[in-house]
């Protein structure tokens, strides 16, 4: 506290789906936006004016977005700034993950910018869809560039220099973590690398990747026991329909699409934040021992994922999902209109060998105009996607992904100087970069419970591990070695900022 308080004086004066990504990424932070203040480098929060649309020669609306700024590793006056990314949840703070045991390495300060919309940072009293126009990451990556001038402009003048920039790096995980890598690409002059964590560069209509992943994950065993529960889940949606939802804490939702979405997250949840013994453990248990695997899931589901974890059925509903007000619960249907929108990442079963139910989607086939740009009309395993997307915003709402990856690049990111990591058992990883290129490295942590943005948050993720303390994961080895390369990374890069003179004091 006593450097923090010096540098007070001296001054004068901070991580997605959809049903996955990331309504179950967006109730992770929102979790950990929410525990005690030992979790946070800090919660105080500051403000400055933000552009509403960067792309308006007309429009010079702005806003107030909110950011937060943690100086006491900060080597005075030539230390790195880390921009530390804010995602599709509200940001309440910096957490107290890896990122700050870098920043003690290397002497940086941490700033963190809350997304345009999210939380605090709303342009407009209401969430009508016309309001959401200005929603998208193209303006999200403007916002960090305004801000990152902002904030090194604000610094200078507490330094008393002018034309100074201190090195940047730029840090993020899931969502947030594709915001990174695309910041190094359209503003590759503002920054010297990104750390893109379990990066989802890639939009996709049909990921039929993420159900085979989280197969893989499982295990034999476990996968057969997930199978067989969902075979006969199905079938109790036909008997009894409502019998089988009470029985999970989810009568309240109507659509059996959003039903079977939310208990095929609830499975994900496990492997995507590195607990899979919690729901393999008893499950397969149940099968062994011929106990009802349904109420075995069930008990998983209302513990763990509604319990522990703290997912709220209403995150599933639609009609929860059409309400236009602000709330704390704002950032589900803000995030769906960023999935409708760009990205998609529509999570359905394969053809065959899946693990979450076949009944949304792929027996349902839709005929949409999609690739408008080269009118063909395809058919497209969307059905339940795209009638959410229409229901909630109204007509004429789609994710044209083609749009978005040829913007971005997808996997084929033409950037310099990203570092992309994904832990093994993450279904997430098949929408990141995982070939390496030689200015932009791929590291997959592999280890039986490495998920989502594991080299930052550690192992399970749920509660926060202080700094990402990686001991509780199946293999800690595995995490440092991966720590080892970032940290490698980091160090060229400024070397090579400072040295392009660019970065002098």
């Amino acid at each position: 506290m006593k450097v923090s308080l010096l540098l007070s004086l001296f001054f004068l004066i901070f991580i997605s789906h959809y049903y996955g990504i990331i309504i179950v990424e967006s109730r992770m932070l929102h979790l950990m936006n929410h525990g005690s203040s030992s979790k946070y480098l800090t919660k105080q929060e500051l403000w400055f004016n933000q552009t509403l649309d960067h792309f308006s020669p007309i429009d010079h609306r702005q806003f107030e977005q909110r950011y937060y700024e943690f100086l006491d590793y900060f080597r005075v006056p030539d230390g790195p700034i880390f921009l530390k990314i804010c995602g599709e949840s509200s940001c309440n703070g910096i957490p107290n993950d890896y990122t700050s045991v870098l920043a003690k390495k290397f002497g940086a300060a941490v700033v963190s910018l809350e997304h345009r919309y999210y939380g605090k940072s709303s342009p407009f009293k209401t969430l009508a869809t016309g309001n959401l126009k200005y929603l998208s990451s193209k303006q999200a990556l403007f916002d960090l560039a305004v801000f990152r001038e902002y904030y090194q402009g604000s610094l200078n003048t507490k330094l008393n220099r002018s034309n100074v920039d201190n090195p940047w790096i730029v840090f993020g995980v899931s969502y947030s973590g594709a915001l990174s890598a695309w910041f190094r690409l359209k503003f590759p002059h503002l920054t010297c690398g990104s750390l893109a964590s379990s990066a989802v560069v890639l939009a996709v209509y049909n990921f039929t990747d993420f159900d085979k992943q989280i197969g893989e994950s499982a295990g034999p065993d476990c996968k057969a026991a997930l199978q067989e529960t969902t075979k006969l889940v199905d079938e109790k949606l036909v008997s009894d329909r409502t019998a089988v939802k009470t029985l999970f804490g989810a009568a309240e939702l109507k659509n059996d699409g959003d039903f079977l979405y939310f208990l095929a997250d609830a499975a994900v949840t496990a492997f995507q934040y590195g607990n899979p013994d919690v729901l393999c453990t008893p499950l397969v248990e149940a099968k062994k021992t011929g106990k009802n695997l349904v109420d075995a899931y069930a008990s998983y589901v209302k513990d763990y994922y509604l319990g522990s974890f703290g997912v709220g059925i209403q995150t599933y509903n639609q009609q929860h999902l059409k309400s236009t007000a602000l709330s704390e619960d704002s950032a589900d249907r803000l995030w769906w209109f960023q999935v409708c929108t760009e990205v998609a990442y529509f999570q359905i079963a394969p053809l065959n060998d899946s693990i979450r139910s076949s009944k949304v989607d792929t027996r349902h086939f839709c005929l949409s105009l999609i690739h408008t740009r080269n009118l063909i009309l395809l058919f497209q395993f969307c059905r339940y996607h795209l009638d959410l997307c229409k229901n909630v915003f109204g007509e004429g709402i789609y994710p044209d992904v083609d749009a978005t990856n040829i913007y971005y690049g997808g996997t084929k990111i033409a950037g310099s100087k990203i570092v992309f990591t994904n832990g093994s058992q993450d279904p997430w990883r098949h929408a990141s970069k995982q070939t390496s290129s030689p200015d932009m490295p791929s590291y997959i942590i592999s280890c039986h419970n490495c998920g989502h943005g594991t080299d930052l948050r550690g192992c399970p993720q749920a509660p926060l591990s202080l700094e990402g303390n990686a001991q509780n994961c199946s293999s800690p080895d595995a995490v440092q070695k991966v720590r080892q390369q970032i940290i490698e990374n980091i160090d060229l890069w400024l070397s090579e900022c400072q040295d392009s003179g660019r970065s002098y004091i």
